[in-house]
């Protein structure tokens, strides 16, 4: 029989092991309902999604298929930056955004629904409605929400359509902007404008299905050259909640022009591309610094009004060729390109002939003697500092082919590799086409040209040209390790 004077002490123990008991089931209905807290945070994780919120660049894209898991990463980002509390970057404070949508309709539907599913209930201070009660937001499209964040203040979200048209999107100043699928190429330009000042971002989810618009062209293909542009694409296979019975059932019966759009994000109506073995995950690299003894020669595809392409190549010990820098201008004479060229060389430490020149090999064309000059643009180079060699294979599709060997490698190992810098050779990996006759388009091939010209050279299984040492391999392995480290 318990007495009824029972002991003080066990009383309070009693009442702190309740407490505790409620406190972990608060806590345990917080993580349950915290979907922010459990994004990409469990067994299961879509490394895609992963490298897009560690990129660090102002400009990022995600060209995904349909239930890729695009929108969910743009949705999360929006949400982390609203709360200050982003994993991968410093949030100073109080941020301003837009979620963008290409209508209202489709805003509510997707853009809305995902930013409120990561956000809890007790972090929105208030909600805006343009259409329907203020009392929830089900059915109804939101104006604006203020998102209490982790400095104590409030972040405010808001909800925008482009066919309201480019006049409202004027006058703001943003922290960031997220597009829920390709806008008017006017609005993107507008909202670049906003985040100008702030220096702010710009991320956009989706599905690209218009073709070559400028999204291609100034995202895609960064004809621009921005440093700060940066995508990734999302498939199907990249999502880990997407059953693998399924993505092989109805890939099964989609035609290829649909599976291109659906499942692997790839823009339509783009043609076919000749270089379809580039991969820029795999064959993009970040560069380091290249030894002595990799240093090969230089390769150009010369031009005046049209840009004049130049590249340094590097292979190493097993026969892998690094495309390592890049001179890529019009406008300039021959002596301008010269000195900009010697310039480079010197910032690399590059090697030179015995007569103290720079080896180079050029197209044959530059030997010709044009009625303005009574030197050929390859003495003229010569004169300049620059051995160029006019002897080149240019054999088109025997060059292609050989290009296409080195990208494919040998065992899935590539044998060519391009440094993040040569950003022109890049782009034009990407957009080199093929023409209704087969043939690949004769156009914005400059970089493309003088890389044939250089592999032409090497034999298509060249073994190594020297003998190792243990110094050797150890200064191999090591540049290789910080090449092909984790790109961000």
């Amino acid at each position: 029989m318990r007495e009824k004077n029972e002991n003080p002490q066990n009383k309070e123990e009693e009442a702190v092991l309740v407490k505790l008991a409620l406190n972990r089931k608060k806590i345990e209905e917080y993580e349950r309902n915290n979907r922010l807290e459990r994004y990409n945070a469990g067994e299961k994780v879509h490394l895609k999604q992963l490298e897009f919120h560690k990129c660090l660049k102002r400009n990022r894209w995600v060209f995904g298929g349909n239930r890729t898991g695009k929108t969910e990463c743009g949705a999360a980002e929006a949400a982390w930056l609203l709360r200050g509390n982003h994993p991968y970057r410093k949030v100073r404070g109080a941020v301003v955004g837009w979620a963008v949508s290409v209508s209202y309709g489709a805003g509510r539907e997707v853009a809305q629904k995902k930013l409120l599913s990561y956000l809890n209930s007790e972090w929105l201070a208030s909600v805006g409605m343009l259409k329907g009660s203020r009392s929830g937001t089900d059915g109804g499209i939101v104006d604006y929400i203020a998102v209490k964040n982790v400095f104590g203040t409030f972040s405010y979200v808001y909800f925008k359509s482009c066919e309201a048209g480019r006049e409202k999107f004027q006058g703001s100043s943003l922290d960031f902007v997220w597009f829920d699928e390709e806008p008017p190429e006017d609005i993107y330009e507008e909202c670049r404008m906003r985040v100008f000042d702030r220096k702010g971002d710009i991320f956009g989810t989706m599905t690209p299905l218009k073709g070559m618009t400028f999204v291609y062209d100034k995202i895609y293909l960064n004809s621009v050259n921005d440093d700060e542009t940066w995508c990734v694409f999302m498939e199907w296979a990249d999502n880990p909640y997407l059953s693998p019975d399924e993505i092989k059932r109805l890939s099964a019966v989609l035609s290829p022009d649909a599976l291109k759009s659906r499942r692997y994000g790839c823009f339509a109506d783009t043609g076919e591309v000749v270089y379809c073995e580039f991969d820029e995950s795999v064959h993009v690299i970040e560069p380091f610094d290249v030894p002595a003894e990799w240093q090969d020669c230089l390769s150009i595809d010369p031009g005046l009004k049209n840009p004049l392409s130049c590249h340094w190549y590097a292979v190493d010990y097993d026969g892998n060729v690094y495309a390592v820098a890049e001179h890529f201008e019009a406008g300039l004479d021959v002596k301008e390109h010269c000195e900009k060229i010697k310039s480079i060389s010197a910032a690399l430490g590059w090697k030179k002939t015995r007569s103290g020149a720079l080896y180079a090999l050029i197209d044959s064309a530059a030997n010709q003697r044009t009625l303005s000059s009574s030197r050929s643009v390859t003495e003229l180079f010569c004169e300049n500092g620059i051995a160029a060699n006019p002897k080149v294979e240019k054999n088109i599709f025997a060059g292609i082919n050989r290009v296409k060997s080195y990208l494919i490698g040998e065992n899935g190992v590539p044998r060519l590799y391009v440094f993040s810098t040569c950003r022109n050779l890049i782009r034009e990996f990407k957009s080199y086409k093929y023409g209704p006759d087969d043939t690949p388009v004769k156009r914005d091939d400059h970089a493309l040209d003088e890389l044939r010209y250089y592999l032409m050279t090497k034999p298509a299984n060249a073994p190594p040209a020297r003998e190792k040492g243990e110094l050797a391999r150890f200064k191999e392995r090591l540049m290789s390790a910080r090449g092909r480290g984790a790109r961000k």
